[in-house]
């Protein structure tokens, strides 16, 4: 009797360990499976973003088809999913901390504001019964020029129900790749910027900037070569440099402007911040004062050189692109020192400065706050 009960406790201790030692084997390959998937999708600034949510939408109408009884009774599929998240922060184009009525508890509560996640493909709508262009480019939130340009349309008032348009995921035009064509060539055909283009993360444009024959770009903010580009209204945006005023931000931050230049490129969910063009390369200032926390280019690509600052308020600043930097890791900034000079390190096509200013971790327009 007691050798039967001796060989149930060997037998159930054995249990135990084996059980013990799998389920530890399989967290250290859970584990493993995440860090590589994290730094798949993180790799040339989210690359691989488009296949993930494709195939993650497709999983969960899998699940909700399944779960919602619809193959086994009256039950019809919800049109939308319990705790459904209504914004994707990214499609914020513009933030002004000091806005009327707009704090940042108001873009913390996922809850409370409406929109679609980013879209990275052409897609083909369906006109219905009254509707007309702009209201279509309008439910887009693109201009009712990229609907007609990328339609071919003579006419915007021609568009009756049934007709099927191409409708791009920003204002802008598409272009198919040809032979011999370049990155720079192609957005100079649609007076756009090239850094814009290359920015735009569903164009996976290559690290060595070469682009393929058939492949279809999105060049925002482009125009056809047949239409004249308007030009941009006066006075434009341009960085006044280090000796600008300095502007109170909440949290009592103080920000300058941290060189001279032409704004060249806008804040946009895909380019979370401003990039500033100078072909004579000058020095960068901090914008406010603080402590460096990155000084270099820890990962090969991306940003290229940068500085990034901790104001300790709350507020951080990155300076992308640099061609030197002249501060260290852990070194006290203060406002206005100079911390590096403009160039074209990284992602990047031509001389100028990203600067990117974060509050509690959220990417801000600068242009609500340099002024």
């Amino acid at each position: 009797m007691n050798s039967a009960k001796d060989d149930l406790t060997d037998l159930l201790k054995f249990l135990v360990i084996y059980q013990g030692r799998k389920t530890k084997k399989a967290a250290v390959r859970f584990e493993s499976f995440k860090n590589h998937s994290v730094n798949l999708l993180m790799h040339r600034r989210g690359k691989f973003q488009r296949h993930v949510w494709h195939a993650s939408m497709v999983g969960l109408a899998s699940i909700g088809l399944v779960s919602s009884g619809i193959f086994g009774g009256n039950d019809i599929v919800a049109t939308t999913f319990p705790g459904m998240i209504d914004q994707d922060p990214r499609l914020i184009e513009t933030f002004d901390p000091n806005a009327s009525g707009i704090s940042l508890n108001t873009l913390i509560d996922m809850n409370t504001i409406v929109s679609d996640k980013p879209r990275s493909e052409i897609i083909e709508y369906e006109v219905k019964s009254g509707e007309t262009v702009s209201q279509i480019a309008e439910k887009y939130q693109i201009s009712s020029d990229t609907v007609k340009w990328a339609n071919n349309l003579d006419n915007v008032n021609s568009v009756k129900p049934g007709d099927k348009l191409k409708i791009l995921p920003l204002t802008g035009v598409a272009h198919t790749v040809k032979e011999g064509e370049t990155l720079e060539g192609v957005a100079k055909k649609y007076s756009a910027s090239s850094q814009a283009v290359l920015d735009f993360p569903f164009n996976n444009v290559p690290d060595d900037l070469k682009l393929k024959v058939g492949q279809v770009i999105i060049i925002p903010d482009g125009y056809p070569p047949e239409v004249k580009a308007p030009k941009r209204p006066q006075p434009q945006y341009l960085a006044k440099g280090p000796s600008s005023p300095a502007f109170s931000a909440p949290g009592g931050g103080n920000f300058v402007w941290p060189a001279g230049g032409e704004v060249s490129q806008y804040f946009a969910w895909y380019h979370p911040g401003i990039d500033i063009a100078n072909r004579s390369a000058p020095g960068i200032v901090s914008s406010d004062g603080g402590t460096v926390v990155v000084a270099g280019w820890p990962d090969g690509y991306g940003y290229g050189n940068r500085v990034v600052i901790d104001h300790g308020n709350g507020y951080s600043s990155l300076y992308g692109h640099l061609s030197n930097i002249y501060v260290s890791v852990g070194e006290k900034i203060s406002r206005g020192q100079v911390i590096g000079q403009m160039g074209s390190t990284g992602r990047s096509t031509g001389i100028h400065l990203h600067l990117e200013i974060r509050f509690k971790g959220i990417a801000v327009n600068p242009l609500g706050i340099l002024k």
